[in-house]
């Protein structure tokens, strides 16, 4: 039987939401979602550190390598469920992933925003904008996974909100992405098969959602997905692939309502 171990990760640094450190407190009870799992949480750093062409870089250098070293201590089968924090906690525990499924693994990344700025195109400098493009090898030397995937690997789901540097790496590239819009369990099942892969990993960053059904979020874009619409897709993936891990990432809580949706939708997506 494969246990669950959840990697709690409070960290807030890379993120530009101005009320970011909410993320602390979020992280735990994303934690408290999976009471019957493993649950490792990172000792991170506090303070916000020095801006740079990456904001707060020395912090999440440090907090990386305290990852990475919670990583170290966890068995490989153990299916992982990182939560924090903002989307850059997320390095780490897919380059964990990539290393042991290879060119076997697809990335289906579930966000409002792309996450594919580099520090020259970011407007805001901010490095949870950057995580996706810095997995696919592009990005500060010290802030990159051993091995960077492939974009044909990738899924980008859910993205509404794009900058002009993120929006001519899509088009010049064989990255996938499925507006909204076109977003339905069986155009994202079809969009993984297609890469090639045998196992998914998810990373879910709570903004992907539509802001009228799930407001705690820093940095939320209107047009986004129901909880009902994000469940009956991760399920389909969960029905067709091994799931490799997942992230649930950005929940800075504001409502109870908004904790019950997250309870709701923590029971549909693990097998």
């Amino acid at each position: 039987m494969t246990t669950t171990t959840v990697l709690e990760i409070p960290q807030w640094q890379a993120s530009a939401s101005p009320t970011a450190r909410r993320l602390t407190e979020g992280a735990g009870l994303l934690a408290g979602l999976f009471p019957d799992a493993d649950h490792v949480r990172v000792p991170i750093a506090d303070e916000p550190g020095t801006a740079a062409a990456v904001r707060s870089a020395d912090v999440l250098r440090r907090n990386l390598a305290a990852v990475r070293e919670s990583l170290a201590a966890i068995p490989d089968d153990t299916l992982l469920v990182t939560v924090g924090g903002d989307c850059a906690v997320d390095l780490a525990p897919v380059e964990r992933a990539h290393a042991r499924y290879g060119d076997r693994l697809a990335l289906v990344w579930l966000d409002a925003h792309g996450d594919l700025n580099t520090p020259a195109s970011s407007p805001s400098k901010a490095f949870h904008g950057m995580i996706l493009r810095a997995l696919l090898g592009e990005g500060p030397a010290d802030l990159l996974p051993a091995r960077p995937l492939s974009p044909s690997r990738v899924v980008l789901a859910g993205a509404r909100a794009l900058d002009a540097g993120e929006r001519a790496f899509l088009d010049a590239g064989p990255l996938r992405h499925l507006p909204p819009a076109a977003l339905t369990p069986e155009a994202l099942a079809a969009a993984v098969a297609d890469t090639g892969a045998e196992a998914v990993y998810l990373h879910l960053d709570l903004d992907v959602l539509d802001p009228g059904t799930f407001a705690s979020v820093g940095t939320p874009e209107p047009g986004g997905l129901t909880p009902e619409a994000l469940s009956a897709a991760v399920q389909a993936l969960a029905g067709g692939f091994a799931l490799a891990g997942m992230a649930i990432t950005e929940y800075e809580p504001r409502s109870p309502e908004d904790q019950k949706t997250l309870e709701t939708l923590a029971g549909t997506f693990l097998p």
